[in-house]
């Protein structure tokens, strides 16, 4: 802790007082938005790691059954039905907030247009692999989106956390111990001020009966 450099006047201990109560204020809203933010960025963790697996799966399933297909049909025929497959894919990113972050929210949809291939002389397997990676492809959206989402809330609980401790540890701990500090001086300085004041009063006081006592004489 360390004192701050402010003269001891009741005009700055009022000041300081304000300031302790604004940033304990700030502590206990900074406070509550760190276990807030703590509890998302765990929930979202979680779903991160369950949805990495599934793309894993996803993404294995799809190879699997791509390669199927080519032991099928052969190599060159499914070379030949990709180049005619026309699926345009749509990926939309918005934005949610959580606590005055932005997180990005990942949409992802498909459009098939012609020219297509026929079915006719096709494996079964070449429209499973078109499904299987297209799930796949929206999985890796969702993943992108929380994996993003996981970087910024973490580094605004970290930034949280800093400025909690800050608070916590050094701006309220100053504050109070420059308060305590005015405070004594201005009580220590009443105390003066009321000793003074009794001093004179006394003085005046024995003044005030000399000059009696002198007036009576002369009377005489």
């Amino acid at each position: 802790m360390a004192q701050l450099n402010m003269a001891p006047t009741k005009t700055n201990l009022l000041k300081l007082r304000d300031e302790l109560k604004f940033a304990r204020l700030g502590y206990d809203l900074l406070d509550q938005k760190r276990n807030i933010l703590i509890i998302e960025l765990l929930n979202l963790v979680d779903q991160t790691i369950d949805f990495q697996s599934r793309v894993e799966d996803a993404l294995s399933k799809s190879y699997r059954t791509l390669e199927e297909a080519v032991l099928q049909m052969g190599k060159l025929k499914v070379l030949n039905l990709a180049s005619a497959v026309n699926i345009e894919t749509n990926i939309r990113i918005g934005t949610r907030r959580i606590m005055g972050v932005s997180l990005p929210v990942v949409d992802t949809d498909f459009e098939e247009r012609a020219p297509y291939f026929s079915p006719m002389g096709t494996s079964f397997w070449i429209d499973s692999s078109l499904d299987t990676f297209k799930s796949a492809l929206k999985l890796l959206g969702k993943l992108a989106e929380l994996r993003t989402s996981v970087l910024r809330l973490a580094t605004e609980v970290r930034k949280t956390i800093r400025k909690v401790n800050a608070l916590e540890k050094i701006a309220i701990p100053d504050l109070k111990e420059t308060v305590s500090y005015i405070e004594s001086r201005l009580e220590e300085n009443e105390r003066d001020m009321f000793v003074l004041m009794k001093m004179v009063k006394g003085r005046l006081e024995v003044k005030r009966a000399g000059a009696v006592n002198k007036g009576e004489k002369n009377s005489e």
